[in-house]
Order: structure tokens, then C-alpha cells, then sequence
């Protein structure tokens, strides 16, 4: 592994943190209050080749590789969460699973309008009463005499949903499969048959608008089947497999702006005289904080290695996700902690970044599930 950076991207890393401090910061805290999604911001990122970052720039998008993608997304995930929730959604879990199994003729249709900022994505995956267990979704597809579908059921805790025009959707075609009997569509949600619910009101990432989406017999043409019917699962979970590189990504950029602001308070913050980070105390937290903030950033970079490669990358995958989110949820908790009533003010970034690192614990595999997948593998035990 290579610990050096090639100049391709270092550069798109500038481009990241310049558009991360000039335009996202300055608005993170507006868009946090209201729950209003930063539409002009993420268009702005697609046109500057960040809404499409490793799809090849025949599809409009900037043709780098998975490292590139972390450096990118830890920059804007130091600005504002939210918008590199929307940015890794659009990125990994809408464009990589259509790059992988879709036609030509999709990936210039959906990919393209997404890399290019045109338009937003989203992954429907989650319903009501399936999470974690993936296979026991009720969204339903049935075939007709001329090759298409009908769908009909919800879809839920859906990123993008409000705004998004192209979704890639996971429905049961063939319930009595289990997972072999689900296929993935996609979805444009300008036709009949789809609509959206109330945007939920969460406690972090509350730009990156969430929804509850339904079909009512919404048909899906032959042509818009993503890869062979009953491949979807299979498609879901590599998808998810490069999507939690994405949210490891995530998980440092919250964690590095905490500890950034932190080590700035504990030199000008005095105490009995003197500056607080003289004291043992505060140092331990800085200590552990940097450490842990290290070794995430590492087995992060580690998975995008290995996935640009064309290697199987899975289990570093969780093992990035795993370390990286618990790492922001501690560094973050410990950044409130060391600013203390400042800290709980919403005066100060601090408490948005501790709200914000507890979704990177739950999304795309809950620290549970990840732990489940890196003992399996490891062990070979089901």
C-alpha cells in the first residue's frame, strides 16, 4: 500500500476543502436548523466532478479512484455532514451499482444526470419493518405478459427521497426466493404511481432530507431492470459494501472537525491560570482522540486501496465503517465534553457534530451488523 498521494488527487482534495470552507461551512448551520435540502450546493458540487467522483467521465464524471472519493468526502463531512450524506448516497449507493450491472443505455440515461449534478439519486432499500433484515421487505414487482412490473408497497428512512428524480429500488419479484427472489429497478419518480411522504424529522444530518416514498402501481419498463431479475440482493449488498467506504469517509471528516476545534480550545481555553490543555486530563482525551482518529483514516484508505484494486473488499469495508463511526461517536462525545457548556450550546459547531456522528453508527450496517459480516469472514462460520 502505497502512503503517498498522486497529484490527481491532492487536486480534487483542494477542490473539496475549498468548496467545503467557502461555500458549505458558512451555510451548515442554516441548513441544520431548517431541514432545508442544500439543492444549489450539491449542483454546485456536480458541476466541480463531485457528485460523480469514480464514474468514468464518458458518464460525466470525474474518473478517479476510491481514494480520491475519501479524501473528497472527509473535506465536505468536516464542513457539514448532510451534505456528504447526499454526496456519498448519489456517489456510491446510486452510481456504483448501476456502473457495475446496468446497460449503456442506463448508465448515459441515470449515472450521467447524476454525476453531472443535473439531478439527485437516491437507494431504496429499508421499509417499515425491515432494516437490518433486508430480505424480509414487502415491496412488491410482478412480472406482466410484456415484461414489466408493477410495484407496489413503501420504501423507508429514504435519503434524497423529497427530491430526488432517479431511485435505484429493491422489490420482491418472486417472494418464495427469499433473496433470490429480489430485483433491483430503476425508478423515475416523475411517472405515476410514486409519492412521497413527510420528510422526517431527525437529529442529525437534518439537511440531507429523509422520507417515506410508496408505489401504487407503478410501472417499471424491461428496459429500467438493473442486471438479471432476482440479482438485486446480490447488487444490494456489494453496493452497501462500497457505500461504507463512503460513511467511514464520512465518519472522519465529523470527527476531524471536532478534534480540529478542540485542540484550537484546550490552547486558548484557561483554567486556575493556565491553558486547560496543560492538564493531564485533557491531554489523555487529546491523546486518544488523535490515535483513534488515525487509525480510522487508515483502514479506510486501506478499503479504498483494496477496492481500486478490483479486489474483494468487504471485510475492510466493515472493519473501516465499524472503527471509523465509533471513533466519531467518541471523539465527538469527548469535543463536548472538553468545551463544556460551550460545548451543548448551539452557539458552537460541537453539538451538530455529535448529533451528525450518531447516524454513522446506524446507516448502511449498524455497528452490529458490521461486526456480525468481519466475524463471519474472519471466522468462515454462519
Amino acid at each position: 500500500m502505497d502512503f503517498g498521494f498522486s497529484e490527481e488527487q491532492l487536486m480534487l482534495q483542494d477542490v473539496a476543502r475549498r468548496i467545503a470552507q467557502e461555500k458549505i461551512a458558512p451555510s451548515a448551520e442554516h441548513f441544520d436548523r431548517l431541514g432545508e435540502f442544500p439543492l444549489e450546493n450539491m449542483r454546485f458540487l456536480g458541476e466541480n466532478g463531485l457528485m460523480g467522483i469514480e464514474v468514468p467521465t464518458e458518464y460525466g464524471g470525474a474518473g478517479m479512484d476510491p481514494i480520491a472519493y475519501v479524501l473528497a468526502i472527509v473535506e465536505i463531512a468536516a464542513a457539514d455532514a448532510a451534505h456528504s450524506t447526499i454526496m456519498s448516497v448519489n456517489n456510491s449507493l446510486f452510481c456504483n451499482g448501476i456502473l457495475k450491472f446496468g446497460t449503456e443505455a442506463q448508465k448515459q440515461k441515470y449515472v450521467r444526470a447524476i454525476a453531472e449534478g443535473r439531478e439527485i439519486g437516491a437507494f431504496a432499500l429499508t421499509e417499515p419493518q425491515s432494516g437490518s433484515d433486508a430480505t424480509a421487505m414487502r415491496c412488491r414487482a410482478v412480472k406482466q405478459a410484456d415484461g414489466s412490473f408493477v410495484i407496489n408497497g413503501k420504501k423507508s428512512w429514504i435519503t434524497s427521497g423529497p427530491v430526488a428524480k432517479y431511485i435505484v429500488l429493491f422489490a420482491m419479484s418472486e417472494p418464495d426466493k427469499g433473496a433470490r427472489g429480489v430485483t433491483a429497478f430503476l425508478v423515475d419518480t416523475t411517472q405515476p404511481g410514486f409519492h412521497r411522504g413527510k420528510t422526517e424529522p431527525k437529529l442529525g444530518i437534518r439537511a440531507s432530507a429523509t422520507c417515506e416514498i410508496e408505489f401504487t402501481d407503478y410501472v417499471v419498463h424491461a428496459d429500467d431492470v438493473l442486471g438479471a431479475e432476482g440479482q438485486g440482493f446480490k447488487i444490494a449488498m456489494g453496493v452497501l459494501d462500497a457505500g461504507r467506504i463512503g460513511i467511514a469517509a464520512q465518519a472522519i471528516g465529523i470527527a476531524r472537525a471536532a478534534y480540529e476545534a478542540t485542540l484550537e480550545y484546550v490552547k486558548e481555553r484557561k483554567a486556575f491560570g493556565v491553558a486547560i490543555g496543560t492538564f493531564q486530563m485533557t491531554q489523555s482525551k487529546i491523546a486518544d482522540m488523535k490515535c483513534k482518529l488515525d487509525a480510522a483514516l487508515l483502514l479506510t484508505l486501506r478499503a479504498a486501496w483494496v477496492k481500486g484494486k478490483d479486489q474483494p473488499f468487504g471485510n475492510e469495508a466493515a472493519i473501516a465503517k465499524l472503527t471509523a463511526s465509533e471513533s466519531a461517536m467518541w471523539i465527538t462525545h469527548q469535543a463536548v465534553q472538553i468545551h463544556g457548556g460551550m460545548g451543548y450550546s448551539k452557539e458552537m459547531p460541537l453539538e451538530r457534530y455529535f448529533r451528525d456522528a450518531k447516524i454513522t453508527e446506524i446507516y448502511e450496517g449498524t455497528s452490529e451488523i458490521q461486526r456480525l459480516v468481519i466475524a463471519r469472514n474472519e471466522t468462515g462460520l454462519r
